[in-house]
């Protein structure tokens, strides 16, 4: 089967991407508990999204993906040769990810964001529609065990470096995006107002 072949490929991918990316912080396998006796990271959670975007003759009057940052510790994103991604940069605005022959975009995730205490960064990003030409992308959404919990890592920390962020699972984080979408980071910082009822995973903001 095509599509479990590209899973199975991209979930190797993206087991050797975190390493590289938390490697380049100083952590080791011996830092994250939920990556496995052989630090594997065999029991990590992955969703393949199929994306269509069709042809607008007025691209400019509607959205093919509004602005929003990924759920995830890192989105592998496959994109046809259509024009579409952007991401917001910093004292540019938006500016677009042109789709280069067989590569691959990978996107930081709000989790990897929170793990590594805000050195990673989430990538805040969106897709415009085509003005003649529809667009695919396959973006495969990568992130821990769901219910194991995620927070900056003790080594990352110190006396002048607090953690900023609570811990949370991915499957909780998931519903307090669903509830306040783009403002759950910020929810879950140490100095924020979240809370999930335990009994029955409701979450209360405020």
């Amino acid at each position: 089967d095509i599509i479990e072949g590209y899973k199975e490929e991209m979930k190797k991918l993206a087991g050797r991407l975190t390493w590289l990316m938390l490697g380049s912080l100083g952590i080791t396998k011996e830092d994250i508990t939920w990556a496995g006796p052989r630090a594997d990271l065999e029991e990590t959670s992955a969703a393949l999204q199929l994306n269509n975007y069709p042809a607008c003759p007025d691209p400019d009057r509607a959205m093919g993906l509004a602005a929003h940052t990924d759920s995830t510790l890192l989105t592998i994103l496959y994109q046809n040769n259509i024009s579409g991604l952007q991401v917001l940069k910093q004292g540019k605005g938006w500016v677009k990810v042109e789709p280069e022959p067989n590569g691959l975009v990978i996107n930081i995730g709000d989790l990897l964001h929170i793990l590594s205490n805000g050195q990673y960064p989430s990538v805040i990003h969106r897709a415009m529609v085509n003005r003649t030409r529809p667009r695919l992308s396959f973006a495969y959404l990568y992130g821990p065990p769901t219910n194991t919990e995620i927070s900056p890592l003790e080594k990352l920390l110190g006396p002048n470096q607090p953690a900023l962020y609570r811990p949370i699972t991915w499957s909780k984080y998931l519903r307090i995006k669903g509830k306040i979408f783009n403002n759950a980071l910020s929810w879950i910082r140490v100095d924020g107002s979240v809370k999930v009822n335990e009994e029955d995973n409701s979450v209360l903001v405020g």
